[in-house]
């Protein structure tokens, strides 16, 4: 008897059978993580490694959409995310891959590539396009080229002007909807139809706390001595559910994401489930179904329980969750080893200032680069800067500022700072208002202006709340006792909301009325005078039938 169902997936197995032979693999993966106090973190990962023979016209597992972006502008490396919520590193941890709140977006071109704002535009208007975003809003006067906070993760030939060729922007009002997944999940092999991304349903994924997603591309080496390049496309999905949203500390996919899961993708090498239960001796909780084994992830000294499960395509709606055994909430044992946060001072409509704190809890020094980016209309001054109230400071060791312009170029500023352990240090810069155009006002401008979120990059001496990315590998599995100096990572801070002086919008509309009112008034007795005309009535009855037939006709020629 004839099985459509058959039938499609040993011809999806021998499509992923050719692909591999043209050595496109694709990978996903999913982790789930407590959090404190009542919350659970979700982490989605698409991998898709791509041949060296890339070309935008014959693509296999890789989006040509995307491919053409890459080929046509030159990119040699691009991160961009789409954020809304904010991650709470002090009571969390760090996530897997850290974003800032709304949109933003930086890449590397290629060293051939001459004119780099010119191609910068071009790239950001394509993506505006492609996953409808308002990335078209991107111009020269809120865009930066940092020079210590980003490095490149890929496989970058070396150039000693690396810096000159990247474009770094933010968009901190920029939301996050359902406009923007549905082109994110249309660039996955197989889309949301089957694998874990059928798991995300718009419905469900913007009821969180916080939801993210992103798309990052680079070139990875294929070969021991890197002479063979490949092309590696990662999307992700970050969310993060609070137990009062699902009115439960219990979870599984039907809770979080409305529905099971309906099996692995075909084209997918794996599908992969995993499950951090290392916080099982504090609050203690049942895996159902039983995981197939526990991974021990040791690196830096801290380790990690993961439970592992290997989702088959040809598996029947499957679903995981977790039911605990004891209702209070979680409690983070460890504060991370590097914390931060940032806050608006002042008062009035003339002078202000920005605090960024930065909270070292390990007993060694920690080196870190914060890279700070106001716009044209936030002037900072770099004669106000102070750390932990000094004009001078031995914990800088490099600076970098860059003075903006108005309506033309932002304000850049770049610290390389030295953290001595056990302290916090707080840096402090002011700035002025500035006054607008009233037609560069927004709609809302009595809600606030936002600033873009602060950069931080750091070494971390630990990996104490640490999740790397190994690359093309599995998640997790490569970086099992895996041993570092120390471990790189990238975080954002909070972004912060400034008022600034907003002229009185409502006045042109009490003009308007007021001067309506008053034409209204004078316009109707002037046109009843002009146009209508006054007739003496007789008062009496004594009126004679001559005059009756007089007004008669009177009457009719009117």
């Amino acid at each position: 008897m004839f099985n459509s169902k058959n039938f499609l997936f040993f011809i999806a197995v021998f499509i992923e059978t050719i692909f591999n032979a043209n050595g496109d693999l694709f990978n996903e993966e999913l982790f789930i993580k407590p959090l404190p106090p009542a919350h659970l973190y979700t982490y989605f990962q698409f991998t898709t490694l791509v041949n060296d023979n890339l070309s935008s016209e014959h693509t296999y597992l890789a989006p040509r959409s995307l491919v053409e972006v890459l080929t046509r502008f030159q990119v040699d490396e691009l991160h961009f995310t789409l954020t809304e919520g904010q991650w709470r590193h002090n009571h969390w941890g760090y996530p897997v891959l850290d974003a800032a709140p709304g949109a933003e977006l930086y890449a590397w071109f290629s060293s051939d590539v001459e004119n780099v704002d010119t191609q910068w535009k071009k790239l950001s208007s394509t993506l505006a396009g492609l996953f409808c975003a308002s990335l078209n809003f991107i111009e020269d006067f809120n865009t930066i080229t940092p020079q210590m906070a980003l490095q490149p993760t890929g496989a970058i030939p070396q150039n000693p002007n690396i810096t000159s060729q990247l474009r770094y922007a933010s968009l901190p009002r920029e939301i996050v909807c359902t406009e923007n997944l549905t082109p994110w999940k249309k660039l996955l092999p197989c889309e949301s139809s089957r694998g874990l991304s059928a798991l995300l349903n718009s419905r469900m994924i913007h009821n969180t706390n916080y939801h993210s997603i992103g798309v990052h591309t680079r070139k990875v080496c294929s070969s021991s001595d890197c002479s063979v390049v490949s092309l590696e496309i990662k999307q992700t999905v970050a969310l993060v559910y609070d137990s009062k949203i699902i009115r439960t500390t219990d979870w599984s996919f039907t809770k979080l994401f409305g529905q099971g899961l309906p099996g692995g993708c075909p084209l997918a090498s794996s599908s992969k489930v995993y499950v951090d239960i290392t916080t099982n001796d504090t609050q203690p909780f049942l895996l159902s179904p039983e995981p197939e084994k526990v991974l021990l992830s040791q690196r830096g000294g801290s380790e990690t329980k993961l439970a592992l499960y290997t989702i088959k395509p040809e598996n029947k709606m499957t679903t995981i969750g977790a039911k605990y055994i004891s209702k209070k909430d979680l409690v983070l044992m460890k504060l991370p080893p590097l914390y931060f946060n940032r806050y608006v001072l002042g008062y009035g409509k003339e002078f202000g200032g920005i605090v960024t704190e930065l909270t070292n809890t390990f007993w060694s020094s920690i080196d870190v680069v914060v890279l700070q980016n106001a716009p044209w209309w936030l002037p900072i001054q770099l004669s106000s800067l102070r750390i932990n109230g000094e004009a001078s400071s031995e914990m800088v060791l490099a600076r970098h500022y860059s003075p903006g312009r108005s309506r033309q170029k932002p304000y850049h500023l770049e610290l390389l700072l030295r953290l001595p352990p056990k302290s916090a240090t707080k840096i402090t810069i002011d700035f002025e208002f500035v006054f607008l155009k009233w037609q560069e006002y927004p709609p809302d401008a009595n809600h606030g202006f936002y600033v873009g979120s602060a950069i931080i990059t750091a070494n971390l001496p630990t990996a104490r709340n640490y999740t790397s990315l190994p690359g093309t590998a599995s998640l997790f599995e490569s970086s099992i006792n895996a041993s570092k100096p120390w471990y790189p990572a990238v975080f954002r801070t909070n972004g912060v909301m400034v008022s600034l002086p907003t002229p009185d919008f409502s006045m042109p509309y009490n003009v308007i009325c007021l001067a309506c009112t008053v034409v209204a008034l004078a316009f109707g007795p002037l046109h009843n005078i002009c146009t209508k005309e006054l007739v003496l009535k007789v008062v009496g009855s004594s009126v004679t039938l001559k005059q009756k037939i007089i007004n008669l006709f009177k009457k009719k020629k009117e």
